[in-house]
């Protein structure tokens, strides 16, 4: 029997990967997104929803739909204007996922997948990786608006039977990732010298192909209903190490000077971006063993050939574009 999934944010960096990943395995997917006008790379059942929140109408987009994958979200504002961020980051992240998941109860799809994020752990580990079983203490704004959509949706899914599932990951790099990695990347590539060659700490990420892995594998799982999954690649790097790797896959001299990390996080906190500092110079390490577990799951790419993978990518838009340098 063919699985009918209906995936949220399908344009975004996450959802067009799961998209992909979920055609390839023979589903049938229902992509929702807020406007038209990014061509997916296979034929999908595309539905406008517009704006999302706590009045929107996800009816037409959950009709015949066995399991909804919830990947869209209000997420970090670099310079967040709002006079209140945790206000706007409810209205999306918290009182639009009760919304969907209220609508896909009474629509009858069987499985909710909400994709959460590690803030709701917290922002930093001090030896102690996280676990899902430990207490919240998110972080920031963002980060309580999601430990909020948590909350709501084991309430709906214990008010009606539907089967929650909810993964929180670490930062999720792969081609085309935005943010903080796209920025780090481009500059290794250019062979800009950083100050971040004497950093000793310990951080998990995942790449997005293993992240669609354990997606595609909590959509199929019995034992998944009712859990609370935390996921990464499985091996933990220092920034120092990552950057090293990333450019060994650009063929790039990694050009890192050897500044203490506590001077870093100084320079971070008078340019008012200690989180910046925070997520540079500290560690945030997650335990994946019950996951592996319960779900008989291992990350199934290596970092080594995920970077190889996202520098090829890169590498080859470089190209396309004419700014690759000699």
């Amino acid at each position: 029997m063919t699985v009918r999934i209906l995936v949220t944010g399908a344009n975004g960096f996450v959802g067009r990967a799961l998209v992909a990943r979920l055609l390839a395995d023979g589903a049938r997917v229902r992509a929702a997104v807020r406007r038209t006008g990014i061509p997916f790379d296979a034929p999908v059942e595309e539905v406008v929803v517009g704006t999302i929140g706590p009045s929107t109408d996800w009816r037409p987009a959950l009709g015949g739909v066995d399991v909804v994958v919830h990947c869209a979200a209000r997420v970090h504002q670099l310079r967040d204007g709002s006079a209140d961020p945790l206000a706007e980051f409810r209205v999306v992240n918290r009182d639009g996922t009760s919304r969907l998941a209220q609508q896909a109860a009474e629509a009858g799809v069987r499985r909710f997948i909400l994709l959460s994020s590690i803030g709701v752990n917290g922002a930093e580990t001090f030896d102690v990786p996280f676990r899902a079983s430990d207490a919240p203490r998110p972080h920031s704004p963002y980060a309580v608006s999601k430990l909020e959509a948590e909350t709501a949706l084991r309430r709906i899914a214990a008010d009606t039977g539907l089967g929650a599932v909810v993964i929180r990951p670490p930062l999720v790099y792969g081609p085309d990732a935005p943010g903080n990695f796209a920025t780090l990347l481009r500059a290794l590539h250019r062979g800009l010298p950083m100050p971040f060659g004497a950093i000793d700490n310990r951080r998990s990420f995942v790449a997005i192909d293993n992240l669609v892995d354990l997606i595609a594998t909590t959509a199929r799982s019995d034992a998944a209903a009712g859990a609370t999954f935390l996921v990464s690649d499985g091996e933990d790097l220092s920034t120092t190490e990552l950057l090293r790797r990333i450019a060994a896959a650009l063929g790039r001299p990694a050009r890192l000077v050897s500044v203490p990390p506590s001077w870093l996080r100084s320079a971070a906190n008078l340019l008012g971006r200690r989180q910046l500092g925070q997520r540079l110079c500290g560690s945030l390490q997650i335990d994946i063993s019950p996951t592996k577990l319960a779900l008989g799951w291992t990350p199934p790419v290596r970092v080594d050939d995920a970077l190889v993978t996202l520098a090829q990518h890169f590498l080859a838009s470089q190209a396309r574009h004419g700014t690759a340098s000699g």
